[in-house]
């Protein structure tokens, strides 16, 4: 089990390991001279920006796709041990891009889009390394959906959330599956239903984020949290992720047996083992970052 799970973690999504420290996706709209979404990477931290401020930052087709080849460029690559998410002007995302979604386009580019938009966010989840939403303003709709299926969210003070499409009359379905897991299910229909935005205090209450700062701590708070991620082995940050997830679809019991044996495997993990040594000799564990086997 843990070896199917290590193997989702590490091995589904086998790129280039070429490292590129600082691009543009190569994803342009024809009115946008900018990238759509820009990527940093440094000590370990990849910042994925999303750079369409002028159009609220919607998640349209090519912002998606764009997101998508930042989010998987060299995931798989030891040198990547969080992912932060963050957007620039005062709209984290307004969600899709409604004038994507008229009749003009048609029903095969509309199911293109809800598809992409379903795998970026499968992504977020399933990949091996943590991945932290940093907001500092509005998120509605596919917007929302993006906070709700980051592994960690941390928010400014004046943020808030909201799926709004039943009023223009596109119920928020895809969001609701994120919004769902993540908040009780009765805040999650009210929310449905009316559109009413929550406040960032409200979405902490309810578990849609992790975090509420003032505005000018958001970058040290949400910066934090990745390097104290960084300060962990990266296998064993990844089976860890690779369980919670699928205990999360489990019932208790089931979700017990799944932690005991995933537990027992990660003891058998090198740098668990190192970990262990290191407290009993009082010093700084020296991890490996690889799935590298101390005994059967």
């Amino acid at each position: 089990m843990a070896c199917s799970l290590l193997c989702r973690g590490f091995g589904v999504f086998q790129l280039s390991r070429t490292t590129t420290l600082l691009s543009g996706a190569r994803f342009y709209s024809h009115a946008e001279p900018e990238p759509l979404t820009v990527r940093q990477q440094n000590d370990g931290i990849r910042r994925i920006i999303l750079n369409n401020p002028r159009k609220r930052n919607a998640l349209s087709l090519s912002m998606l796709e764009s997101l998508r080849e930042n989010i998987l460029t060299d995931v798989d690559s030891d040198d990547l041990r969080v992912i932060v998410i963050s957007a620039k002007g005062p709209v984290f995302s307004s969600g899709h891009d409604l004038k994507e979604l008229t009749s003009a386009h048609g029903r095969d580019y509309h199911t293109k889009v809800f598809h992409t938009c379903s795998e970026v966010m499968t992504l977020i989840q399933d990949i091996p390394v943590p991945v932290i939403a940093m907001v500092n303003g509005v998120a509605t709709a596919a917007g929302c959906q993006l906070v709700a299926s980051c592994d960690v969210a941390v928010v400014t003070e004046k943020s808030t959330f909201a799926t709004p499409g039943v009023n223009v009359g596109l119920f928020c379905s895809t969001p609701a599956v994120a919004i769902g897991r993540a908040v009780p299910r009765k805040v999650a229909m009210e929310m449905l239903f009316t559109g009413t935005p929550i406040s960032a205090h409200d979405a902490l209450l309810h578990g849609l984020v992790s975090k509420v700062v003032p505005e000018e701590r958001l970058e040290e708070e949400t910066l934090g949290i990745a390097r104290r991620v960084c300060r962990a082995s990266r296998p064993v940050v990844a089976l860890g992720k690779a369980t919670f997830q699928r205990q999360m679809a489990q019932g208790r019991d089931a979700a017990y047996a799944t932690a005991s044996k995933v537990m027992v495997d990660n003891l058998a993990l090198r740098d668990g083992q190192e970990g262990i040594r290191a407290f009993i000799e009082k010093r700084k564990p020296v991890w490996s970052h690889r799935v590298e086997k101390a005994h059967d």
